[in-house]
């Protein structure tokens, strides 16, 4: 009670704004994955831990502002109780991070995809990681799953990785044909030179051969 009451002088405080930079290297994770569990009593067979999760984001809440007020160096606050406080919520992050984790890939195996589209959301997958895994089901569940969240964003992040390569294939196209037509202009500039140079030479064969003609005949008549 007395713990209660004291945190309860500090939750005007904006809960989730900011972190106690007391052991934050611990307590960030703690407060930042707090909201994420919080998704999970939203999920409809999570129903069985709703009260669990409901009862620990609350304690979360308490505990950071026991931080706050510690880091403020509020003598009425123990910076060694706080530590201790952070292990134990430690242990139970890291439960409900596993949990999620572990439902994340029996959604998948369960083919359920009303539990995979809300725990893909909640921010306790990593997605990047996972990301194959979660559009290959995604593509065989199309019907099933509504794409709002980390999906849509895949899909937009491929479709614009899909245009910069079309746009990349146009340019590259662009110079192949540039250089084609350079190509293409040489070999017509060197065929021209070497008709003329053709024309040229016939033109003086058939010279020289009227020549010898018009000499064949004055010997003649001579």
């Amino acid at each position: 009670m007395k713990l209660f009451f004291y945190i309860v002088l500090f939750f005007s405080l904006n809960l989730f704004a900011s972190n106690p930079q007391v052991y934050a290297a611990l307590g960030d994770t703690i407060y930042n994955n707090a909201p994420k569990i919080e998704k999970l009593k939203d999920i409809e067979k999570f129903k069985i831990i709703k009260l669990d999760v409901e009862k620990y984001v609350s304690m979360v809440k308490l505990i950071k502002e026991y931080g706050f007020a510690v880091e403020k160096k509020d003598k009425r606050y123990n910076q060694k109780e706080y530590l201790q406080h952070l292990r134990k919520l430690s242990k139970k992050n890291d439960f409900f991070v596993k949990f999620a984790k572990n439902n994340f890939k029996l959604s998948i195996d369960n083919e359920d995809s009303k539990t995979f589209e809300k725990i893909i959301n909640t921010g306790l997958i990593d997605t990047k990681r996972n990301k194959d895994k979660i559009m290959q089901y995604y593509f065989a569940h199309q019907n099933e799953v509504d794409p709002k969240g980390v999906i849509q964003a895949f899909l937009d992040q491929d479709a614009k990785l899909r245009e910069k390569q079309m746009q990349s294939k146009k340019q590259s196209k662009s110079k192949k044909e540039l250089e084609a037509e350079r190509i293409r202009y040489i070999r017509e500039n060197d065929k021209r030179k070497h008709e003329a140079l053709q024309r040229k030479l016939l033109e003086e064969v058939n010279r020289k051969k009227l020549e010898i003609r018009q000499e064949q005949k004055k010997e003649l008549f001579n």
